[in-house]
Formats: C-alpha cells, sequence, structure tokens
C-alpha cells in the first residue's frame, strides 16, 4: 500500500477513535466540561496530563531544535520536566485542595477580588493563545506533508476535529481522548527512535545507542555517535554539537522561565481538578512524570539521529570536500515530498548541480567554500520538520511513517484542545458567571462554554498560520507569559498570608506586559534596526525566550512592595491560606 493511501487510513482512524470517544464521554454538566466531574482515575489522569504536556513542541519541535542546536537545546528538556516537579510538588495538590474550577476563580477568591480575577483571565488568554498558536502550526505541518494538503486546508481540518471533541465532550471528553492520544503519540515517537538507533548502532534502545558506536560503514563508522556527529558539523563549519552556542546567563533564564512557566500554565494546571481528592492528585502528578519520561528520554537520541541522518544525505562522499555534496538530480523522494510543503528547499546558485549545505557565516568555512567555487549554503531546512521527517531520511516503512504521522497530529491536538478549553472556561465561568451575569444557569453557562470554545477555535487557527517563529520558540514565549504573570500569584497566594489584592494585581500586570512588551519588540511587530534580535541588544544579555523569568523577579517584588504600603488581606483570607496548607483531611477536598 502506498504511503499516502496508509497514511489517510490510519491518521484518519484515529480521528474516528477520538470523536467516538467525545460523544461516548459528552459533558452533560458544567462539572463535568471543566474539570470531568472530578471523577478520572489518577493513572488515566497521569496519562492525559502526558498527552496535554507534550504538545507539539515536544513530539515535533523540540527533537528539531535538539538536532540543530545540540548541546544549546537541553534547556528545553531541563525546563520543562523541572518545571512539571515543580508543578507537582509545590502547586497540584494545593489546589486540588481549594477544590475550584478554574485558576482564576483560585486568584480571584484568595484575593477577595473580581479584578484580580479579571486580570488573570487576561493573562490567561495570553498565555493560552500564544501557546496554541505553537500546536496549530504542528497540526498545519503534519497535514501539509502527509496529506498533502497546503497549511490554511491542513489547519481547517485540524479546527474541525478539535472543534468537535472539545466544544461536544468539555474537559470529560478531552481528558479521555487525551489518554488514547497519548498512547498514538509514545508509539509514534519510539517505534521509529527504536528502528533508527539499531540501523545507526546496532543497539535499539534509543536512550543507549546515543552514547553507544556508529557501525561499520556509516560515516564515522567506529566512533561513538556523538564523537562521530561532532566531526561531521565541524567539518561543514557547524558549532559543535556537543558545544554550548548561548551565554550561561541565557541558559539559566530560558531554564528558569520555563520551569516556572510550566508551574503556572492553566491547561496543565486544571488537571489536577479532574481527580477525585488530594492524593490522587498527587498520585496523578507521579503518573504523568513517568508517561512524560518515556519521550524525554527518547528525544536527545531522537535530535542527534536526525542531525546525523539529514548531513549524511546530503554529504554523499567526504564531508566538507568538493565533490562530497549530493547531485540534484538525485534529490531523494522525501526531500521532494517535502520540498512541496516549502519547509526543505534548494537552490544551486553556483550552477554546478550539486546542494552546497555547509556554515555559510564561518570565516574558515567560507575561505574554503570560495576556494571550491561555491557562493553560499544551498539548502534550507524547518527545523519543525526533523521528527516527522526522519523516518523517511532513513527509509523506514511506511506503516511506521503513518504512524508518526498520526502521533505528531495527536500531540498537537492534544494540547490544543485543553487549551481552548481553558480559554473557554475562563470566559464562560470566570468573566460571565464570576462577574458579569452570577444568576447564569448551568445550561446557559454550559452554552457559553462551547460557544467561547468555538470562538477561540477560530483565533488559534489564524495564530497558527502567522506564527512568530518556530512551535518550541513560540511555546517558550507562552511558558515566559505564564511565569512572570500567573506562577507568582498562585505561588504568593498559597505560601503568604501577606499579599493582597492591590499587590497581587501590580505584579500580574507589571510582569504582562513586561514580558509580552520584550518579545513583541524583538519577535512581533515593532522590529526596527535598533532591535534586531541579536545578544547584543537583548536585557542583560537574555533572550525572548528567557526573559520572563525577569518578569517573575518584576512581579514579585512588585508585589511584596504594594502589599507593605496598603492593607494586610482580611482574616478570613489569611485562615484560608493557612487551611490551603494545613495537611490534616489529606485526601478529602475542601470546598469553600
Amino acid at each position: 500500500m502506498d504511503l499516502k493511501t496508509l497514511t489517510y487510513l490510519v491518521v484518519g482512524a484515529s480521528f474516528v477513535l477520538y470523536i467516538a470517544i467525545a460523544i461516548w464521554a459528552k459533558a452533560a454538566s458544567t462539572g463535568e466540561f471543566y474539570v470531568a466531574g472530578k471523577g478520572v482515575h489518577p493513572v488515566l489522569n497521569g496519562m492525559a496530563t502526558g498527552a496535554d504536556w507534550m504538545s507539539a513542541a515536544s513530539f515535533i519541535s523540540m527533537a528539531g531544535l535538539i538536532a540543530f542546536l545540540g548541546y544549546g537545546g537541553s534547556v528545553y528538556l531541563m525546563g520543562w520536566t523541572g518545571g512539571y516537579v515543580l508543578l507537582a510538588m509545590l502547586l497540584a495538590p494545593y489546589l486540588r485542595k481549594y477544590g475550584k474550577f478554574t485558576v482564576p476563580e483560585f486568584i480571584g477568591d484568595r484575593y477577595y477580588s473580581s479584578a484580580a480575577r479579571i486580570v488573570a483571565v487576561v493573562c490567561l488568554i495570553f498565555i493560552s493563545f500564544t501557546y496554541v498558536a505553537g500546536q496549530m502550526r504542528g497540526v498545519g505541518i503534519v497535514f501539509a506533508r502527509f496529506l498533502e494538503v497546503d497549511l490554511l486546508t491542513g489547519l481547517i481540518i485540524g479546527m474541525g476535529i478539535v472543534f468537535v471533541y472539545a466544544v461536544l465532550g468539555g474537559m470529560k471528553g478531552v481528558t479521555y481522548t487525551q489518554v488514547a492520544q497519548y498512547c498514538v503519540l509514545i508509539l509514534a515517537y519510539t517505534v521509529p527512535a527504536v528502528f533508527i538507533a539499531f540501523q545507526l548502532t546496532g543497539n535499539p534502545i534509543p536512550q543507549l545507542a546515543f552514547g553507544s558506536t556508529v557501525v561499520e560503514g556509516k560515516a564515522g563508522g567506529g566512533a561513538y555517535m556523538l564523537d562521530a556527529l561532532n566531526k561531521i558539523v565541524q567539518d561543514l563549519g557547524f558549532l559543535e554539537y556537543t558545544a554550548g552556542g548561548k551565554s550561561m546567563i541565557d541558559i539559566f533564564a530560558i531554564t528558569a522561565a520555563l520551569m516556572v512557566g510550566t508551574a503556572g500554565l492553566p491547561h496543565v494546571i486544571v488537571r489536577f481538578f479532574t481527580v477525585p481528592n488530594v492524593k490522587d492528585a498527587r498520585s496523578s502528578a507521579g503518573w504523568a512524570l513517568v508517561f512524560i519520561a518515556l519521550l524525554y528520554t527518547v528525544a536527545p537520541a531522537v535530535g542527534a539521529m536526525a542531525r546525523y541522518n539529514l548531513t549524511t544525505t546530503i554529504q554523499t562522499g567526504e564531508v566538507g570536500s568538493k565533490d562530497g555534496n549530493l547531485a540534484i538530480a538525485d534529490v531523494p523522494e522525501w526531500m521532494t515530498r517535502w520540498q512541496a510543503t516549502g519547509l526543505i528547499d534548494w537552490e544551486d546558485k553556483n550552477g554546478d548541480g550539486h546542494i552546497q549545505y555547509y556554515n555559510d557565516k564561518n570565516a574558515a568555512m567560507q575561505a574554503k567554500a570560495e576556494a571550491f567555487g561555491w557562493k553560499g549554503n544551498e539548502l534550507h531546512v524547518d527545523r519543525d520538520i526533523m521528527v516527522l521527517a526522519n523516518p523517511e531520511i532513513a527509509k523506514l516503512p511506511n506503516w511506521v511513517i503513518a504512524l508518526v504521522a498520526a502521533g505528531g497530529i495527536a500531540a498537537a491536538l492534544s494540547t490544543a484542545a485543553g487549551l481552548l478549553l481553558v480559554i473557554s472556561s475562563s470566559v464562560s465561568h470566570d468573566l460571565l458567571k464570576g462577574v458579569m451575569l452570577p444568576d447564569m444557569s448551568e445550561k446557559a453557562e454550559l452554552m457559553a462554554g462551547r460557544i467561547g470554545a468555538a470562538v477561540a477555535i477560530g483565533i488559534a487557527g489564524y495564530l497558527g498560520y502567522n506564527p512568530p517563529g518556530f512551535v518550541a520558540q513560540v511555546v517558550a514565549f507562552a511558558f515566559g507569559l505564564a511565569a512572570s504573570s500567573l506562577f507568582p500569584a498562585i505561588i504568593m497566594g498559597i505560601f503568604s498570608k501577606k499579599i493582597n489584592r492591590e499587590g497581587a494585581i501590580a505584579g500580574m500586570l507589571t510582569g504582562l506586559v513586561f514580558t509580552m512588551g520584550y518579545i513583541l519588540y524583538f519577535k512581533g511587530v515593532f522590529i526596527t534596526p535598533m532591535a534586531e534580535n541579536i545578544p547584543a541588544n537583548w536585557l542583560f544579555g537574555i533572550s525572548p525566550e528567557g526573559i520572563g523569568f525577569i518578569g517573575m523577579i518584576l512581579n514579585f517584588v512588585v508585589a511584596f512592595a504594594v502589599s507593605r504600603v496598603t492593607n494586610e488581606p482580611p482574616a478570613h483570607i489569611q485562615h484560608l491560606v493557612e487551611d490551603i496548607r494545613t495537611p490534616r483531611g489529606a485526601g478529602i477536598a475542601h470546598d469553600h
């Protein structure tokens, strides 16, 4: 069976499964729509959290960034994994004990203010839409390649699927759909990794193959995988794969922003409201970490193997030599298929009929290239295609390639659905029901939530069609916004009795405005010649991906300063904070 037909069958079967689950688990009440009726088993919730967590950024883009950044890409692994631990230990059990539906509801109650609740909703919407832009781009990339449609058509198809199971099923439908999506995406990620690891090193375990020797007959055969890759990329003028490409302060800031941003992500936090009690919240956090680790420990190997396969495909002879490059007439079929998407392309600048792939910004390589008569690098590869293209580059069976397509779509759609539900619940539950129309009936609130989700899907599709960067970069911006706005308000709300509403509101707005402004200045519509995205122009040398760390510090400082010069929180609020942290009655959710 040809690849296109097989892909349609595999991806179509996964869609039928997701929609069937959504219909089976249709939300019949606001409790089921927002938090799945608080009845999800901790193992299933851990699996659903894993799917919610491992978005298109994890599945599609993270290994692609590691492939090209090498050691520098480790910040994403450290930040996202460490952040989940932070969330599980510092926030999840306490928020579950509090027992409300949403993060803005907690902030509104804790800071005894509708204004604080509204500010939290605004922060949440900025975070969620920034995040969902990356997911929808991932959906478009997968459809554009494997269903052979243009990016816009792919986005429309993806939006339609999300509409059915997010709008109809609510959190209950999304939770059980995400369990199925986790199974699909983890198989889709690990199966090709096992194949390729065995091909390159003879070791089928990717985590071990990463440190094994390359088999004889391959480029660098007999050398350790990373040593072989280092030599190959350095011979082309690229930075050594195992060397860091970022400053220490930027690595620290990005890692910290990703960690605390993770702990402030509303669509992940809300997962801990879906279990019956506090004990199950802790248990599901542990299970989620296990399920997340299955992919995150494989990602470095996938990135390294993808970079190796791509480079050795283009270098048919001695790496970096005059005659060692792939002839355009011999371009493999996988490159032609991906070229149609516009995500990989080449240009014969010197007219020699070959593709020169090298770092034309490296001075030593420039001199060497000029001696060969080369006119600059001729290959351009979008980093986001590396995981999806790797099985094709390695010439794996068509069923494996089709499985990867289904996994990429599952990863993007699972997180997109969770984010869209968070947006809709913020509008319907926190703004309409909580502030504007407190007497709204449950039926009307449920309808408002579904309408909000539908509108959010449309906006998400537009942002996915016009994203400000690579999937993982866009997602990193969302984490920075979460780190600088919601995380400090939540953590202070749990562990400090002295932070009042004025301090919380001032802190959230300061962190959000500063971080969003910085990102837009360097990555958005306000780009000027003086604001080019280069380290020399960054504040303290910190990139837009890491600036959320500074925004978080500003949030804390402003919140504490304003709280000191304004009235203390009321006594009942201070007792509430003490009660949230008290371990008595562990295993029982206390509603206030």
